[in-house]
């Protein structure tokens, strides 16, 4: 099969792998790591006409609650406005469904996850006759989220028919979607972040084809960017992650997400004296953060700090682990 393994290839080859796939044994990981891709990409699909980040002709319109709900989330980090807002999105909005069940999981609400992510799969089934393309994207994305309850709520041994189940439906439904509009520039980018977020969890996948596929045909840049700062720092390709993360902070100057990630990155270039005033920023919003989001960022600040120090490791992490369980 074709050595990346994501929504961009023919879903027929996926059946060369499924034995393969049950083995990898950080397969929460990846479901995590695709969890949050999808939170970022599915946010931006189908803004209203003036504010449509991908088309200048033909562009879809959802409610304004909906849209006010991505500005929240994705220019200024602010996920408990955004869950606030997405209570008065339309119920025939498959998006609102969608963004509610990726901040679920985020928050490890398994119920909440669960019933939106049903609610994300159905309502796109009614779209389908409407609008095709993103009928296709939404029904692929409830599929995934549905297996992503089933990896959070059993063993992977138990978990892995469903998910290997529900990733051939995603990937049939992304290849009707691709079909219906291969160059989309909403389908690249949900696509590329899947392809990315893929390759660099599984070791015999390629990330070449999900970066090409970002920097070609996806849209709004700043999310792009931002994937592709996520994708080159678990690469290890520090320099152009931290290229990508400053072009992202430049169009989104107040998101603490994107100050958070580029502490991580420069972190893992060795500089913990300059991560501090990233994580710092984003600590300064931490309540508009999730609470475990908000105590895992601390926790890295704690660790950066104590190894300025040449605090040896086991005493750090006693030190700095009751960050993870502020309430």
């Amino acid at each position: 099969m074709s050595a990346t393994i994501a929504c961009s290839q023919n879903s027929n080859a996926f059946q060369t792998f499924p034995n393969s796939f049950s083995k990898v044994p950080n397969m929460r990981r990846i479901v995590a790591a695709m969890v949050s891709g999808i939170a970022i990409a599915c946010t931006t699909f189908s803004l209203p006409a003036l504010a449509d980040p991908f088309r200048t002709t033909n562009p879809h319109v959802i409610d304004a609650n909906t849209e006010a709900a991505f500005l929240a989330l994705f220019a200024d980090g602010d996920y408990q406005r955004a869950n606030a807002l997405l209570q008065n999105a339309q119920t025939t909005e498959p998006l609102a469904y969608a963004i509610r069940a990726s901040l679920a999981y985020l928050d490890e609400d398994w119920d909440a996850l669960a019933s939106n992510a049903t609610r994300t799969r159905e309502t796109a089934e009614r779209l389908v006759n409407r609008d095709p393309l993103r009928g296709h994207l939404y029904i692929a994305t409830g599929y995934f989220l549905e297996g992503a309850y089933a990896v959070a709520t059993s063993s992977t041994v138990a978990a892995t028919p469903t998910v290997l189940s529900n990733l051939q439906e995603v990937f049939d439904n992304l290849d009707q979607a691709a079909k219906i509009a291969p160059d989309d520039p909403e389908l690249n980018l949900l696509k590329g972040y899947m392809d990315l977020l893929l390759a660099v969890n599984l070791p015999f996948t390629s990330p070449n084809q999900a970066i090409e596929r970002l920097e070609s045909y996806a849209a709004p840049s700043f999310l792009v960017d931002r994937g592709l700062a996520i994708g080159y720092r678990d690469l290890e390709q520090l320099d152009s992650a931290i290229a990508a993360v400053d072009r992202a902070l430049a169009a989104t100057p107040n998101n603490p997400d994107l100050f958070y990630l580029k502490a991580q990155i420069l972190v893992r270039q060795g500089k913990d004296q300059e991560s501090l005033e990233y994580f710092q920023q984003a600590l300064t919003q931490e309540s508009q953060l999730p609470r475990s989001l908000a105590n895992q960022i601390a926790w890295e600040e704690c660790r950066a700090n104590n190894r300025i120090r040449g605090l040896r490791d086991q005493r750090s992490r006693e030190a700095c682990n009751p960050l993870l369980r502020r309430g």
